[in-house]
């Protein structure tokens, strides 16, 4: 399970020195989405936080290899594809009772995002790609380390949690290409392919005071 810490005031997701991530719980995640381990160069940490109006994530993500990124990013809607890059991701159910049913949030080392509503029906995946959570995101590059952030407010979600509330996640991150390409998991989906979708195997999530 992953205590997220509540925070009385809202903070800036471009400031990723606030104060109020020391206050966060951070887990590392070194597993692929095999269970194997992953190399140092590619373990990332996440901190989560929330307040009455959103949740907050960041990410710092090791990096010992070239950043996989779009040359030519543009940070002003969401970029589509953007999970065929380096890239960091959570997916949250808001209703642990109804786990085919999720939203999907991407950061990019370059600032970019997406937002995704999908919905699993009978095996079949549909994604919403018109989905328009209102997120915003941020990042920046400092040497062998990425840091990435987003803010998702609850009306992405319709609904607010409350303390002592549990949601249902995954936290992932892809990093590098080609046949080394690594796809790293929170909760492990033990899938014979790679494929962070698959519900069952997403953690709990704990709102804490």
């Amino acid at each position: 399970m992953l205590e997220i810490h509540h925070i009385e005031a809202d903070i800036p997701v471009q400031d990723l020195d606030h104060s109020s991530w020391q206050n966060a719980s951070e887990i590392l995640i070194d597993n692929y989405w095999s269970g194997e381990k992953a190399p140092n160069g590619r373990h990332f940490r996440a901190r989560l936080l929330w307040s009455q109006t959103a949740l907050y994530v960041r990410f710092d993500a090791d990096q010992s290899e070239p950043l996989v990124v779009n040359s030519d990013p543009d940070i002003t809607k969401k970029t589509k594809g953007l999970w065929e890059r380096d890239v960091c991701e959570i997916f949250i159910v808001p209703d642990p009772s109804e786990r085919e049913r999720y939203f999907e949030f991407e950061v990019a080392p370059t600032g970019e995002w997406v937002d995704l509503a999908i919905e699993v029906s009978n095996g079949d995946r549909v994604t919403d790609m018109q989905y328009a959570s209102g997120m915003m995101a941020s990042a920046r590059i400092n040497k062998d380390r990425v840091f990435m952030a987003m803010k998702i407010p609850w009306t992405a979600f319709c609904r607010t949690p409350g303390k002592g509330d549990i949601w249902a996640g995954n936290l992932f991150r892809c990093v590098g290409k080609g046949p080394e390409r690594g796809y790293l998991a929170w909760r492990p989906t033990k899938t014979a392919k790679p494929n962070f979708h698959v519900p069952s195997a997403f953690g709990e999530l704990l709102f804490a005071g």
